[in-house]
């Protein structure tokens, strides 16, 4: 009978076997046995173990997110790709996942690279005259065959992997003084601290080996905090205890720089470290396969990679096709044939990945929602402080390495986000983005408004469907994707329910994302159109994010002048500016110009210009500005001209200059008309009603300006009448 990969269980590992065991071995590897020498020549015992605290400190407290994450989900298959998936999103999961499988395909190479130095080095007969790239491969070809059939038979084997490790250390503790030592002729350079450091650092990054049998554990959210900080404790006492051995034992630093089998020949007995070195480098490449095909099978069974690399076998589910992928990379990291080379690579991808998941467990646990309930609780500041070392310790190896990581990282988020999967599971940025908007917006209240920052908020009206929306069109290219828009619409009252309003909602979202418009949508139900606009423009905002800016379409009807001049007339009360474009009706042009008729005699034209300039840097400038001005009776229009050139130096505005002289037999808006008819936007202002002007009055007025303007392109009348100095945005 076939089993889905939903419901098959794995293993059952138990603490021991499946976490503390591979996490253990992998920690007291190949790094202890041929490089703590090397470490104590370069930079001495005291810098040494400086080196072991801190590289130790940061898995510890790696360790304690982990812990925590893992005891707040039913975790499953991925280890630590599941657990970043489900709590910064898909994409994050996958930046970090696909390196994160690399990194356990690589640190196969590194530990089988190690073990095939170990060996021709060993000075038996007949190894030394090996190739150890060929020692690599066979061996590589012998494990993942293991690893690959069954992993219960490779992790029982690491009991024994684990007795010669022990009895290697008795061995080397018991040992002294070799004899037969000579300083070497040559003897390279000291490295400093931090090259040292990240050829130390992937020693203490076994955990990620433990983590990654998540899905073959009995009980994950015990197992996991157990086994991983049990080894991580365990791995420092034995990584303190060595180099302070071996400082006694051998004070010559060239000797420690140059002789990779120093603790073999410090020992007691030399060949139960050659077994030990040979069983940790190889038990260290067997947590590394059994991990790696399990975080390739998780990231295929979320769709992120193809389908066929999530395919298991079995009642056990092992991941075999994923295995072979991470075979051949395995195979391709021993080209690199020195572990110096592979560690610094191995480091930044495991150092990223210890810092997404500190990042990940500090941001829950600041943020403290209900869902975040973990049962082995650990405080904020010290996974803040593990994502600090962390981020720190990539800055200091290697600049260069650390941007090339965070930049494959990113471009796998946005390659997963432009794929636009939809998870079957919650995560934790909405939390976080709520968290971010209510300390900006405790931040901003109560504060003045400053003219330096301004951009206008916009709340944009629009008929449904909204398909061919020139309110749409205005509103993306004013806000630039930079400024707040809210897209509306006002529908009847028999349309107001929950579901039916989140669907019309879906419809503004559509029509706003097909023109690239980043905007927040409203849906808003009322008696009529007219009543359902007030009621939005009075009450709609929150905090200090309150539209000052109202865009509105101008119907083509007569019949809707007169109410449309009304809302204009309240808008004008409620300090609210007005932006009115003939929606629907804009006819394309090939124009690259925007008109800005000028007056100067109130605040429309400083703020037409404001929206212009915004217009412009959307259309990342290919549209050119030009101030527009009829000179009054008795003016040269050259001197208009003038005034209006040097004005837009004094403003550091970059716009060509245009009057026009005064005509007594052809009114000002039909020159207008005439001067834009080429223009792709021509920005007019209207005036505001007067105090005891009749909504009739002011529609007659409107509908004047809208007909005489009817052959212009895209006419876009704004009143401003939000109550500030807008030309102060061109004074400072």
């Amino acid at each position: 009978m076939s089993t889905s990969p939903s419901s098959r269980q794995g293993y059952g590992f138990g603490t021991f076997q499946g976490v503390f065991t591979p996490s253990i071995l992998t920690i007291i590897g190949v790094v202890m046995y041929l490089r703590f020498g090397w470490m104590l020549g370069h930079v001495g015992l005291a810098t040494s173990l400086v080196i072991v605290t801190i590289g130790s400190t940061i898995t510890f407290l790696t360790g304690l997110s982990i812990s925590a994450l893992a005891t707040n989900m039913r975790i499953k298959g991925g280890g630590a790709y599941f657990m970043l998936s489900r709590s910064l999103g898909a994409e994050a999961g996958a930046a970090v996942g696909i390196p994160l499988a690399l990194s356990q395909a690589i640190g196969v190479s590194f530990y089988v690279a190690g073990f095939a130095e170990a060996l021709v080095c060993s000075g038996l007969p007949f190894v030394g005259s090996w190739d150890p790239r060929f020692v690599g491969f066979v061996t590589l070809v012998l494990l993942a065959t293991v690893a690959t059939v069954n992993a219960s038979l490779a992790l029982k084997s690491q009991y024994f992997i684990m007795a010669a490790i022990v009895f290697s250390l008795v061995a080397f503790f018991l040992g002294g003084t070799p004899a037969d030592l000579s300083t070497p002729s040559a003897v390279p350079e000291s490295l400093g601290f931090w090259p040292v450091f990240a050829v130390f650092f992937p020693a203490v990054t076994g955990i990620l080996s433990g983590v990654g049998m998540s899905g073959d554990l009995k009980n994950p959210g015990r197992s996991i905090p157990l086994g991983t900080l049990a080894a991580v404790l365990t791995g420092y006492a034995v990584y303190m205890s060595v180099p302070i051995c071996l400082s006694r034992f051998v004070s010559d630093p060239g000797i420690l720089k140059t002789d990779t089998m120093i603790l073999a020949k410090c020992a007691k007995w030399s060949f139960p470290i050659l077994l030990g070195v040979w069983a940790a480098t190889l038990s260290s490449a067997v947590g590394s396969f059994l991990c790696a095909p399990r975080v390739v099978q998780a990231l295929a069974r979320d769709r992120i990679l193809p389908r066929v690399f999530g395919k298991g076998y079995g009642e056990t589910d092992d991941p075999r096709f994923a295995a072979v992928c991470c075979f051949l990379l395995a195979g391709g990291g021993l080209w690199f044939g020195d572990i110096n080379v592979i560690a610094p690579i191995l480091t930044m991808f495991n150092l990223s990945t210890y810092a997404l998941l500190n990042f990940s467990a500090a941001c829950e646990s600041a943020m403290g929602n209900p869902s975040w309930r973990p049962t082995f609780r650990v405080k904020a500041a010290f996974s803040f402080a593990g994502f600090a070392l962390c981020t720190g310790a990539m800055f200091m190896i290697s600049p260069g390495w650390t941007f090339l990581a965070l930049g494959c990282e990113g471009v796998i988020y946005w390659i997963v986000k432009r794929r636009s999967l939809n998870a079957r599971w919650g995560d934790m940025r909405t939390g976080l983005f709520v968290a971010l908007a209510r300390f900006a917006m405790g931040k901003l209240e109560g504060r003045e408004g400053d003219l330096r920052n301004w951009r206008p908020d916009v709340l944009a009206f629009t008929e449904l469907p909204a398909r061919a929306s020139d309110v749409v069109d205005l509103a993306r290219v004013i806000s630039g994707d930079r400024g707040m828009v809210t897209l509306a619409s006002v529908v009847p009252e028999a349309a107001g329910t929950p579901v039916r309003e989140r669907d019309l909602a879906n419809i503004l979202r559509t029509a706003a994302r097909r023109v690239g418009l980043n905007a927040l949508t409203r849906i808003h139900a009322a008696p009529d159109v007219w009543t359902g606009m007030r009621e939005l423009v009075r009450a709609y905002g929150f905090g200090p994010f309150v539209p000052d800016t109202i865009l509105l379409g101008v119907p083509a009807r007569d019949d809707l002048t007169e109410p449309f001049c009304d809302l204009a007339s309240f808008l004008v009360r409620r300090r609210r500016n007005a932006v009115l474009v003939r929606d629907r009706f804009m006819a394309r042009t090939p124009s690259r110009r925007i008109d800005v008729w000028w007056r100067g005699q109130n605040q429309n034209g400083p703020f037409m210009l404001a929206l212009a300039h915004l217009i412009q840097q959307s259309r990342g400038g290919h549209l050119k500005i030009r101030l527009c001005q009829i000179a009054s009776a008795g003016t040269d229009p050259e001197d208009a001209r003038r005034q209006l050139a040097a004005f837009l130096s004094e403003a550091r505005v970059e716009a060509d200059t245009f009057a026009l002289g005064a005509n007594p037999a052809v009114s000002p808006i039909a020159q207008i008309a005439t001067a834009s008819a080429d223009a792709a936007f021509a920005f007019v202002g209207l005036r505001s009603p007067a105090d005891d002007e009749s909504a009739a009055a002011y529609a007659d007025y409107f509908r004047h300006m809208r007909d005489a303007l009817a052959s212009v392109p895209c006419p876009v009348f704004a009143l401003a009448a939000e109550g500030v100095d807008f030309k102060r945005i061109y004074r400072e």
